[in-house]
């Protein structure tokens, strides 16, 4: 049974999302999860209301206060509910969690966004970027000793994951166990460490991409929506699918418009 006054607006496949699922997971807190039918443009009143700014997903309300923005609702989550701090005590070591989860949002999450939208050329370049700095963010990830789940492993762990899927999609590698190693198994060394976050963790093999523009009423959520272990019902592609029609751009920009409009990915 949720909390009282705990609920979570999202959008299943999101990885800012899935942030605050895991936090709120980890922290043992009970919570109502609703589930935003972005892929049809319509968005609940809700969410509306709780994000009027940049009417985005994820969105938490507590007690009838929202607060958005998933980093945000990291550390309102952490100092809300002591248990199981997801920060360390140091105030040095804490700006440096930020430093990196602020990074990983405002340079490597759009860079790989803009490999969707490119080809030729531009797409090589788009990728040479994203690798640079997931190759920098890599570095941070490596550099820390503490098997603890923490922070930065929520924040951080979506973004290799994504970044994983997006080379699959577009056909070149933006991260790899060469250059990348601790950002290609962050995601898995996190679900490895706690295992019941796999039943709010969307499976990889599938992704909300409609086959033909328009989303319609393509995307419904499963009866009981509230539960993440039953998923929406999606007409979506796999991976695999998706790379073998990378010549239907309409399929990749559907991906941007989520990124853009909705803030899904």
């Amino acid at each position: 049974m949720a909390e009282e006054g705990v609920k979570l607006l999202g959008f299943w496949a999101s990885p800012y999302a899935l942030r605050v699922h895991w936090a709120l997971k980890l922290k043992g807190v009970e919570y109502e999860y609703l589930e935003e039918d972005l892929m049809s443009g319509k968005k609940s009143s809700l969410l509306l209301q709780s994000n009027p700014i940049y009417k985005k997903i994820p969105v938490l309300v507590h007690n009838g206060n929202p607060v958005a923005e998933s980093l945000v609702i990291l550390e309102y989550i952490d100092e809300t509910w002591k248990q199981n701090p997801l920060f360390p005590e140091d105030p040095y070591e804490r700006a440096q969690l930020r430093f990196w989860a602020k990074f990983a949002d405002e340079k490597c999450f759009p860079a790989v966004i803009k490999t969707f939208s490119s080809e030729g050329e531009e797409l090589e370049k788009n990728v040479k970027e994203a690798r640079e700095y997931l190759k920098i963010l890599d570095g941070a990830v490596g550099d820390r000793k503490d098997n603890q789940i923490d922070f930065l492993d929520v924040a951080l762990a979506v973004v290799g994951h994504w970044a994983n899927i997006t080379g699959e999609i577009i056909g070149m590698k933006l991260v790899d166990e060469e250059e990348t190693p601790s950002l290609v198994t962050l995601f898995e060394d996190v679900l490895e460490a706690a295992p019941f976050l796999k039943e709010c963790t969307p499976e990889k093999s599938r992704i909300p991409v409609e086959l033909a523009g328009g989303a319609g009423d393509k995307v419904r959520p499963a009866d009981g929506a509230g539960d993440m272990s039953r998923q929406p019902r999606v007409d979506a592609v796999s991976v695999e699918d998706v790379a073998a029609s990378r010549e239907q751009p309409e399929i990749l920009l559907a991906v941007v418009e989520l990124v853009q409009t909705h803030g899904a990915f």
